[in-house]
């Protein structure tokens, strides 16, 4: 069911791309309403337009608030073209025909984003224009409505190739896309209400449909929504995919628990090897060390400056991605020399305040584990050395990202045993003392740290048998004196945190 367009409502709070739509309805013959700016662009085009007041015969009022809210605006966008009854209202009550809605909404998240000042924010909040949306929306079999100007290419396509017809499936996806729109600004505006309260109702809304070439698999279809683009640049290489993103996600969270020169190399959302050292080169050489296997086909991170010597070393290995904050050009050069090697430059640091999953026919929300420790409790034979301190809380930072059960083993800032994703804690363990011992470490003067509570002292012994002499861990259990008593007898250092940092 084709409708042609005769009359078209216009306004908008951005004019970019809006000259060629204005321009292409003038040609057709489409009479044009509008209201405040947008008349004004419109009229300085030299196109004619109506007021919106000169139908209603009021002015906009209220400091702009009540511009198009008025019967004679919504009975033309709702009026249904085949209903006698409200064909006769129009003609009635002299109501003009609209056959094209183009509306957007006051910029609500980026006042969000820009102030903090209440007044400001509330008056980004639109009604007239949601209204306005909504109405012409419902009423697609005859209006067609475009509620952003993402959407003003598709609309010019309809307006050039169909000389100013509409088909119904045209009118049913911009109303789809219109509803979209709405849902998306209504879900911010209850955020931004609900800050800081128990909301009742889990509400997200996030733009921006990214598809990918498949899932964590390739039989799986799969999309990212949201904006990469503000979190990063690519500078070289394919797409990213959906694990590639699971990862960089991963990558950008480990690294931001680090304030000196740190380099990451993650593999399936694990920490494989992370190094905190005097410069980027130390710290590249000293990660690498930790798990050199694993890291074939990993995700580099860095915090610091990619610098030429260090891309040399770093091309040697085989990777998926490196996210960085910056580049020397010579080292971009460099590392540009494989096409489908993915660079990322990082634009903005990210850590979630708040974390959900899916779990059955409902959704899980937590606030993001940004706690490292609740207390520093001294609880072993002897007291910690400065250098057993600095270790341990990297040690802790790092179990952090390790998937549960999880232990960690440091020495002078680098890990260099893990143990992750093992149904027992002792497993974990005896996996991260395999691959201190695969790669040749000394634990003599290495540290512990574990996502959870022991159980039972044999992760203490275990550890102290590998030289082992200071261990991090929360504490909580029926049975914590067992381990207590046996680091005490021999001399150990244990810090108990009282904060878990289980990750699933």
């Amino acid at each position: 069911m084709n409708r042609t367009i005769k009359s078209a409502l216009i306004s908008v709070f951005y004019k970019d791309g809006l000259e060629p739509i204005v321009r292409k309805l003038n040609e057709l013959g489409v009479t044009i309403y509008s209201t405040g700016g947008t008349q004004t662009f419109i009229e300085q085009l030299g196109i004619p337009c109506t007021a919106v007041e000169a139908v209603t015969g009021y002015p906009s009022i209220l400091g702009g608030r009540v511009k198009t809210l008025h019967p004679k605006v919504f009975g033309g966008i709702l009026a249904r073209r085949d209903f006698e009854d409200d064909q006769k209202h129009i003609q009635e009550y002299e109501i003009p025909l609209l056959d094209l809605v183009i509306v957007d909404l006051y910029p609500f998240e980026e006042t969000v984003k820009s102030t903090s000042e209440e007044k400001t924010i509330i008056e980004k909040i639109d009604i007239g224009g949601v209204s306005l949306i909504r109405a012409a929306g419902k009423n697609y079999k005859d209006v067609c409505i475009v509620a952003s100007r993402n959407q003003y290419g598709e609309l010019l396509e309809v307006l050039n190739t169909k000389n100013g017809d509409t088909s119904i499936e045209d009118r049913r996806k911009f109303a789809a896309a219109a509803f979209t729109e709405c849902a998306h600004y209504d879900v911010a505006i209850a955020d931004y209400f609900n800050k800081g309260t128990d909301a009742a109702e889990f509400q997200l809304a996030v733009a921006n449909k990214m598809p990918l070439r498949y899932g964590e698999n390739p039989h799986q279809p799969a999309a990212f929504y949201g904006d990469a683009d503000a979190m990063f640049d690519k500078l070289n290489g394919k797409e990213l995919s959906y694990n590639n993103l699971v990862d960089v996600d991963a990558a950008m969270q480990v690294i931001y628990e680090f304030k000196g020169a740190a380099f990451a190399i993650i593999k399936h959302t694990n920490v494989c090897g992370v190094a905190e050292k005097d410069n980027v080169v130390d710290a590249w050489d000293a990660a690498l060390a930790g798990d050199p296997e694993s890291a074939f086909g990993g995700v580099l991170v860095t915090n610091q400056t990619v610098t030429l010597e260090v891309a040399q070393k770093i091309s040697e290995l085989f990777f998926e991605i490196l996210l960085a904050p910056a580049y020397n050009d010579d080292a971009l050069a460099l590392l540009k020399g494989k096409k489908n090697r993915i660079l990322l430059l990082q634009k903005k640091i990210f850590f979630p305040e708040r974390e959900f999953k899916r779990v059955l026919n409902g959704v899980l929300v937590q606030d993001a584990d940004t706690t490292n420790y609740a207390e520093w409790k001294e609880s072993g034979g002897r007291n910690t050395t400065e250098a057993e301190k600095e270790d341990l809380i990297f040690a802790n930072k790092v179990c952090k990202h390790l998937k549960s059960n999880a232990i960690a083993l440091v020495k002078n800032k680098q890990l260099v045993g893990k143990g992750c994703g093992q149904t027992s804690r002792i497993d974990s363990l005896r996996q991260s003392l395999d691959k201190a011992k695969q790669f040749g470490f000394d634990l003599n003067g290495a540290v512990l740290a574990s996502d959870a509570f022991f159980p039972f002292d044999d992760c203490a012994r275990m550890a102290h048998e590998a030289g082992i002499m200071a261990i991090i861990q929360p504490g909580g259990s029926m049975r914590d004196n067992d381990t207590i008593q046996y680091c005490k007898d021999n001399n150990m250092a244990l810090i108990i945190t009282g904060t878990r940092h289980f990750k699933h």
